[in-house]
Order: C-alpha cells, then structure tokens, then sequence
C-alpha cells in the first residue's frame, strides 16, 4: 500500500519502499496534490506555485511544462510504486486529482488524533487525550515538507501545518497539566518559551507549572522574564491573563493558581493573546 508523508520530509513509500521523486519541481508538485489530496487542483495552481504566476511568456509555457511534470510524476509512481499511475494520478478538469486511501497520508491521520484528543480531553479524560495527543504529534519528524522548495502556495501550507501542530502541543500539554505532570513539564515548556518567546500561553504554563511544585521565587522570575522581553521588543505589558497568574503566584502560596486556557490559534509569528 502506497503511503505518503509531509509532516517531515516529504516520502513516498510502498510497502515501506522508498519511491520518492527526486527532481524539486516534480517533488514541489507532489507536495501539492498531497496538500489537496483527493481534490482537484487547477492548473492554475500549480502554475501560481511552480513560477508565481509569471507573465504571459510564462504562461505561454507554463501549462506544457506542468503536463511534462505530472508525466514524470505517473512515470515515477508506476516504476516504483505498484498499481496504475493513471488509477493514482487522475486528469480532471480543471486540473489534476491525486487518489489517496484513507490512512495512507499522515497529516489526515494527524488532524484525526487531533481531533480526537480534543474531545476526549473536552469529556474530562486527560489521560486518554494526553496519550492520542502524544501519538499525533510523533508524527512529525521535522519542519513540514523539509526536502522540498517553497514557493508562496506551499509556505502558506507550512505555516499553517505548523500551527496545527503548535495547537495539538498545546492540548497535549493542557491535559498532562491537568493529569498533575507540573514537574515532568517543566524542562519542555522552558525549551519552548524559549524557541517562542511571545507566547505568553506558554509561559502561563511554565510559571503555573513552576509554583504547582512550589518552586514560586521561579514562577515569579519567569514572570518579569516574559514582562522584560515583551517590554523590550514589543513595548507592551503582558496580557491580562498572565498579569492575574502572577497575582494568584503572590497571594496564593502554594494553592492552586488560576487555569490559563489554551489560546485560539494566531498567525505565524503572532503573540497568541486572544484566550478561550
């Protein structure tokens, strides 16, 4: 059975076999159709991504060399891979059709553990949604479609992957917080405010996690860390959630500090603010 991979680097595999395409434009093409498996994508499309569009002596190419791309593609996969190219890779207007079973590509499989995740962790089962959470995000190998050139189409794609795993990191940290795992957490969300300094749900979590354990001179220092850092480059306060946090660290002792739900997904980039 073919299997297809993007949360990584992009492969190809049948029957655990190796049958990737090697040339970038034909791979840049693949990682589209796998993008929009077992939808039609416009030649228009994989124009937009191959050359940006590009004027009319471009497109006066543009189209014959797409169609030698997907050739190359059905020539590949009926050399490597068993089954019919033709039965794989279908010609429909306006554009091209990549057939994928279900279970054969990972970021499907990903988005339903996700999904799934959720809504065990929304019927108060942390422990089943912490080990779904944990299973969909080992999925992931490396950045989303690492061997493969970006043009503006497939970075949108990538970004947005990354925040579906940025928000599946986050329910699996929620449900593990609320499993009492303060001190298992702790040395994971250090290294992740520190590779997404604005983030401030992140560090929520961190001085939560700390006072929990009764470290509480941490938490407080963790606090004017995120203060200072978003002083200095941002010139703003942390948000009024982080800013309550604190207050719960100063005056509850070693109670339990007020929750800080997980934030609503933001832009590539973007301080992740807004809370549930």
């Amino acid at each position: 059975m073919l299997k297809f991979k993007v949360l990584g680097t992009l492969e190809v595999l049948q029957d655990g076999r190796h049958c990737t395409p090697t040339p970038p434009k034909v791979l840049r093409v693949l990682a589209v159709l796998l993008l929009r498996a077992n939808r039609v994508v416009p030649v228009e499309t994989l124009i937009e991504e191959l050359w940006g569009g590009g004027g009319d002596e471009v497109a006066r190419t543009a189209i014959t060399t797409t169609q030698t791309y997907i050739y190359q593609l059905r020539k590949l996969i009926g050399m490597r891979c068993s089954g019919s190219a033709e039965e794989i890779l279908l010609t429909k207007w306006p554009g091209y059709l990549l057939r994928v079973p279900e279970g054969a590509l990972d970021v499907e499989n990903f988005d339903q553990l996700v999904a799934r995740g959720r809504t065990e962790l929304n019927e108060g089962r942390p422990g089943d949604a912490a080990e779904t959470l944990r299973h969909a995000l080992g999925l992931w190998t490396d950045s989303p479609l690492a061997n493969v050139p970006q043009g503006r189409i497939l970075a949108s794609y990538a970004a947005s992957l990354e925040e579906q795993r940025m928000r599946a990191l986050e329910l699996r940290i929620q449900a593990d917080s609320q499993l009492g795992r303060h001190s298992e957490l702790i040395a994971e969300l250090r290294a992740l405010v520190a590779e997404h300094p604005f983030n401030e749900w992140l560090h929520g979590q961190l001085i939560k996690a700390l006072h929990q354990v009764g470290r509480r001179s941490e938490a407080l220092r963790a606090y004017q860390s995120v203060r200072s850092t978003l002083h200095r480059e941002l010139g703003l306060e942390p948000s009024a959630q982080l800013q309550r946090l604190q207050h719960e660290v100063l005056v509850n002792g070693h109670r339990e500090t007020a929750s800080v739900p997980p934030r609503q997904p933001a832009g590539r980039g973007g301080r992740g603010r807004t809370i549930n």
